[in-house]
């Protein structure tokens, strides 16, 4: 059962896959018995949470850092340009509700979105760090709350019963 909780608990620290693909494979019989729901969240939303703060004070200076270096300076300036109007963007579009923005953009279980994505995206914008990293869990709980339903079948049932 160890194996299963620390496979978990690296699945939900992979970019771009993090609690999402972590909690089904949790609730899932693969790899040994489910994990009980509450025990699953707790190991899941830690895991996903830990690189956070190394992201939000680290990434851009990454990027900057690497936007002039020979070989990888394209990349890293394309994704601090991108990042930043990107940023820019959905700053005039929420305006105050910028935080409910984000807490959406991590919550909302999409390819490209999450914790990772979110946080680099508030530090791109100098988003306040306290309210980001509220937002940024409260849109991680989302997430697990999201796909526990959706791997326990509750959308489908509900799809058969409303079709």
């Amino acid at each position: 059962m160890l194996k299963k909780y620390l496979l978990v608990f690296f699945i939900s620290m992979i970019p771009l896959i993090e609690l999402r693909g972590a909690v089904p494979v949790g609730l899932s019989q693969l790899w040994g018995e489910p994990i009980s729901i509450l025990p699953l969240y707790i190991i899941c939303i830690i895991a996903n949470m830990l690189p956070v703060p190394v992201i939000y004070f680290f990434a851009r200076k990454v990027l900057e850092w690497g936007a002039d270096k020979k070989f990888i300076g394209k990349f890293f300036k394309f994704c601090l340009e991108k990042g930043e109007k990107g940023g820019k963007k959905l700053q005039e579009k929420a305006g105050r509700g910028l935080y409910w923005a984000l807490f959406l953009f991590v919550g909302i279980p999409l390819p490209g979105t999450g914790a990772w994505t979110g946080t680099l995206a508030a530090s791109l914008l100098d988003m306040d760090f306290k309210k980001s990293i509220i937002a940024v869990m409260a849109g991680v709980v989302l997430a697990g709350i999201i796909m526990g339903l959706a791997s326990a079948g509750v959308f489908g049932a509900m799809g058969t019963i409303f079709n």
